[in-house]
């Protein structure tokens, strides 16, 4: 019985996460922004992975829209990783069109929080509206530590890779999880 309510439990508790990242992913994305932050994600020697190649996408798709948005590439560089993730995020941007001169560089972060603390620096103080661009699992977490370091920021989702779902989602709810557990004890 214990083992049959232990499941129950962890069922609706992941049914909850779920619908917290599909309610922050499924959101309208405002237009004209002052900024958008672009998260890094896993850049291969100096390819982007397919997850941050949707971030840069999505980002760009919006930039084009959306003229006076500055970008902040955010994202250092890892193990494997010939570039920082942050430079392979301007380089897709630039690629796509978008002019360097719209693109901050944040190169020193190691995960989703220092990405939000490290790029809030580079937000220069006459901008007010921002958003942040992320896959669309990671996106409701991205925008609750935003919100945790004082920034209140809409989400532009990008794509999760289909190959990649599952093991996505799973590290996610894990994550999200952690992100909980860390914020009650941290009172």
């Amino acid at each position: 019985m214990a083992i049959g309510v232990i499941t129950l439990f962890l069922l609706l508790y992941f049914a909850f996460l779920h619908t917290k990242i599909r309610d922050h992913a499924n959101t309208q994305v405002p237009k004209h922004a002052d900024f958008i932050i672009i998260l890094g994600a896993r850049v291969k020697g100096e390819t982007p992975s397919l997850a941050l190649q949707y971030r840069i996408d999505a980002a760009a798709g919006y930039m084009k829209k959306n003229k006076e948005t500055i970008a902040i590439a955010s994202g250092g560089q890892g193990p494997g990783e010939d570039i920082t993730e942050a430079e392979a995020i301007k380089r897709g941007l630039v690629a796509h069109g978008i002019p360097s001169n719209k693109i901050l560089l944040e190169d020193k972060s190691t995960d989703t929080v220092e990405n939000i603390r490290y790029s809030k620096k580079l937000i220069p103080k006459h901008l007010k509206t921002g958003l942040i661009v992320t896959n669309d699992f990671h996106l409701y977490r991205a925008k609750s530590i935003a919100k945790d370091q004082g920034l209140s920021l809409e989400g532009i989702p990008a794509a999760t890779p289909t190959v990649a779902i599952p093991k996505s989602y799973a590290r996610e709810y894990l994550a999200i999880t952690k992100y909980y557990l860390v914020k009650t004890f941290k009172k």
